[in-house]
């Protein structure tokens, strides 16, 4: 297949991520690198495409890619975030697209439920200078982007989320989907907000699947063991 992908270009750091394909965005320093990197990481998205039941061929090299749109990063772009929006993001969404979204997201949510359960009692590696959350915070952080993620687009946070933010999210999570499909389908949101310039479902479709899969592969990576230093 050929791959549709926006690049997000700052100075120090460039994201590509796979328009049709929420959560599959790798950054690098450079576009091509980034393009590579998104590349690379091929079989682990694929089974967020096999939770989905939808059909995933990704190309063998750059060659099969095309880029569709070059973004301006900005600051959020090289602190680690793909925080610019695509021009074809705007666009409406029909019920085929929704659907198919709505199950890369659900199944995105899904992977990284598991990966986090899989890695409890286990000790994540720490950067070089002993940087990054432990598991229970990024347990932790990953809901409460979900909530501002949901004020992003014009929904309030359920309130038994708010009240105990130590798991409704479940709730969360369909209160999220809940919005996305009305916004999509013209209604109005359950329990709107004041959000000045919310965003299309598209994009907060590909902002939260990238933000938990971003926190599965990293799980994935920091549990894995470190090769034991000889001896002296």
């Amino acid at each position: 297949m050929t791959l549709k992908v926006v690049l997000e270009v700052a100075p120090k750091r460039a994201f590509a991520s796979a328009i049709d394909w929420p959560g599959w965005s790798r950054a690098a320093k450079t576009p091509d690198e980034a393009l590579e990197a998104l590349l690379a990481y091929a079989p682990r998205y694929a089974p967020v495409a096999r939770r989905a039941k939808t059909s995933f061929r990704p190309p063998a090299t750059v060659r099969g890619v095309k880029v569709v749109e070059r973004l301006t990063g900005g600051g959020g772009t090289e602190f680690g975030v793909p925080g610019s929006m695509a021009k074809s993001e705007r666009d409406p969404l029909d019920a085929h697209d929704l659907k198919r979204m709505l199950a890369l997201l659900r199944a995105s949510w899904a992977v990284f439920d598991r990966v986090a359960a899989g890695a409890v009692g286990v000790e994540l590696l720490k950067g070089p200078r002993g940087g990054g959350r432990d598991l229970p915070k990024i347990i932790g952080h990953v809901p409460e982007a979900e909530v501002a993620y949901l004020a992003q687009l014009g929904s309030r946070s359920p309130a038994a989320a708010d009240e105990d933010p130590g798991r409704p999210m479940a709730l969360l999570r369909r209160t999220f989907t809940d919005a996305l499909t009305a916004i999509a389908t013209g209604h109005p949101v359950a329990d709107p907000r004041n959000t000045q310039k919310p965003w299309p479902p598209r994009y907060a479709v590909r902002r939260s699947a990238w933000h938990v899969l971003d926190h599965a592969w990293e799980i994935q990576d920091r549990s894995r063991r470190q090769v034991t230093e000889p001896r002296r």
